[in-house]
């Protein structure tokens, strides 16, 4: 069924959403106010607490410089408090007037925003480029039982946000949006005939229910969801506060500590001046990242991978299926003698490059061990089989082991390498591409080759005389870095044709685009490209080729997928 929200009508949002708008302006000018006149305030209504204010007021007054000064001299208090009420209720005019001509509809095939009341502002997000729809819940908003939706586009700055909604109506339109954007049509709701209307509580009851209930649930916990399976991966509390002690962040700020002790006794004090702060700075996003890493759940869902993270701030994100276009597990060496790995992802946010919000939707799994590891992958690439899946923790984790199907940098380039050359390695499947690197910080990335944009070699001076080349695959921007170097040549070029041959392949027969859509052609075995649609090489590509080697198929691509050509090749 489909919500009220999601009958293609203009709809406003929540009417307390000008409170939390603007009201929190509000709060801060007032703040800086009292700020300002806190001595004075104190000598008026605690003098006691403050017994050496009054004299200085008394100076103030007879100077006579300040304009509270000038009020009470002049006995100007009506005027005053008539410009304050006057600027009170122009305040609460703009922001009831933002608010009425702030709308948005939801139609069958994307969501519009107006905004504006002298610039009109009007943005669409198409329901069949949906990225994900997060819903964050900030703490002041979650007690008054509101939330903020975001939906992610396909674009940089490309988000439709709908803030605020109630927390009910939010996970509504939530649904209705991934139902949508999945292919599927929606049917109105309607009551049975001669159903008896329930009578509602007052605004004002149930706004202190919602309080209370959410006061609870922060002590609790998160809300149980509602038919939704239950989190894969628990990270125990005592887990996460160690993971960000053991790390390469923390062994500067200790190296930092004593370099302020010996600095200071040594009597270099400007060091204070230069490292304090950054210490300040540095344990405050420590508590910053484990308080967000809290409440930590990942589980399935029917439209995606459900999300959710932070204590007093919580945000819920769904991924569909199809949007991760690159996954990596890191190991770093310290967190090798506890068994704990992290997974990053490279997918489109809809965010500006310069939002520092954005890594905290790319971090899948903070902290977990390999077992987690294998849960949160089998959510994120769940075509791959199980075989293959457990290679991939075994030799692309773990590995080199006896019998490694990976194909590593060759012992002639173990220079360009000298730690990892026996760890630097790649594998091809039919849906993913596997590169293995680094031996003090360990990583595996994962590439399905639906979401490969194009695929390329690059090969300098050195590498021409060990006869190897440098493999990058190009994927949306990131934190995963699909780049894997000192790769035997011959290897790399057959790579690189089969890379070409798999990924059109596998956009062809994707379905995730709308991936409730023509079910009965997505149960359809796919069909192979025939033999004269694989592109072929004219003639080998020589040692000298320059920079970089691309190919292309017959095959047109699909629509944000790039058809690249090696040099001197034409596209049939």
């Amino acid at each position: 069924m489909r919500s009220p929200l999601s009958d293609g009508e203009w709809h406003r949002l929540h009417p307390l959403t000008p409170l939390l708008r603007g009201g929190l302006f509000l709060i801060v000018v007032i703040g800086i106010v009292f700020a300002n006149l806190r001595d004075r305030l104190l000598y008026v209504f605690l003098p006691w607490l403050a017994p050496g204010v009054g004299d200085e007021v008394v100076e103030w007054e007879q100077v006579g410089g300040d304009p509270i000064d000038f009020i009470i001299a002049n006995n100007l208090y009506v005027l005053a408090g008539v410009a304050v009420l006057a600027v009170l209720i122009v305040l609460v005019t703009v922001f009831y007037t933002s608010w009425r001509f702030h709308t948005f509809r939801i139609t069958d095939d994307d969501v519009e925003v107006r905004s504006g009341i002298l610039f009109r502002t009007q943005r669409r997000a198409p329901l069949d480029r949906v990225q994900g729809v997060n819903l964050t819940r900030p703490m002041i908003a979650r007690l008054l039982g509101m939330a903020k939706l975001e939906v992610v586009g396909a674009g940089t700055d490309a988000n439709v946000k709908l803030e605020y909604l109630s927390t009910a109506n939010a996970e509504a339109v939530r649904s209705d949006i991934l139902r949508l954007a999945s292919g599927r049509r929606l049917a109105m709701s309607a009551g049975p005939a001669g159903a008896t209307a329930t009578r509602q509580p007052g605004r004002v009851a149930s706004l202190s229910q919602t309080v209370g209930r959410e006061i609870t649930g922060l002590i609790e916990g998160p809300e149980a969801p509602v038919a939704e399976l239950e989190s894969v991966v628990h990270i125990p509390l005592g887990r996460l506060v160690a993971s960000h002690v053991l790390s390469t962040s923390t062994l500067a700020l200790l190296f930092a500590i004593v370099a302020i002790v010996i600095g200071v006794s040594q009597g270099v004090t400007w060091l204070l001046f230069g490292f304090v702060p950054a210490i300040i700075g540095f344990g405050a996003y420590w508590v910053r990242s484990i308080v967000r890493s809290l409440r930590y759940s990942i589980a399935p869902t029917p439209d995606g991978v459900r999300i959710t993270f932070g204590l007093f701030t919580t945000i819920t994100e769904i991924v569909p299926p199809g949007r991760v276009h690159a996954v990596e597990v890191t190991q770093g060496i310290l967190w090798r003698p506890a068994g704990w790995w992290t997974i990053r992802i490279n997918r489109l946010t809809g965010r500006s490059a310069a939002d520092s919000s954005t890594d905290q939707f790319t971090t899948v799994l903070p902290v977990g061990t390999a077992a987690d590891v294998e849960r949160v992958l089998r959510l994120l690439q769940p075509s791959l089989p199980d075989d293959e899946r457990a290679l991939i923790v075994q030799e692309g984790m773990f590995g080199p082991t006896e019998g490694d199907t990976f194909t590593n940098t060759p012992k002639r380039a173990w220079w360009i390498r000298p730690f990892s050359y026996r760890r630097n390695g790649f594998r091809l499947t039919e849906d993913v591409l596997l590169m293995r690197r680094g031996v003090v910080w360990r990583k595996l990335v994962i590439l399905p080759l639906a979401r490969l944009q194009s695929f390329g070699l690059y090969q300098g001076p050195l590498d021409r005389a060990s006869r190897v080349t440098n493999v990058r695959a190009h994927v949306v921007t990131g934190p995963v870095s699909p780049f894997l170097a000192a790769v035997d040549r011959d290897r790399a070029l057959a790579l690189f044709d089969d890379v070409a041959t798999g990924s059109v392949r596998a956009a062809l027969a994707d379905r995730t685009h709308r991936w409730a859509e023509g079910e009965t052609d997505a149960a359809a075995p796919a069909v192979p490209l025939p033999a004269a649609s694989v592109p072929a090489a004219t003639a080998p590509v020589p040692p000298d080729a320059g920079a970089s080697a691309q190919s292309a198929a017959s095959v047109p691509p699909p629509p944000g997928y790039t058809v690249v050509t090696r040099p001197g090749e034409e596209p049939a």
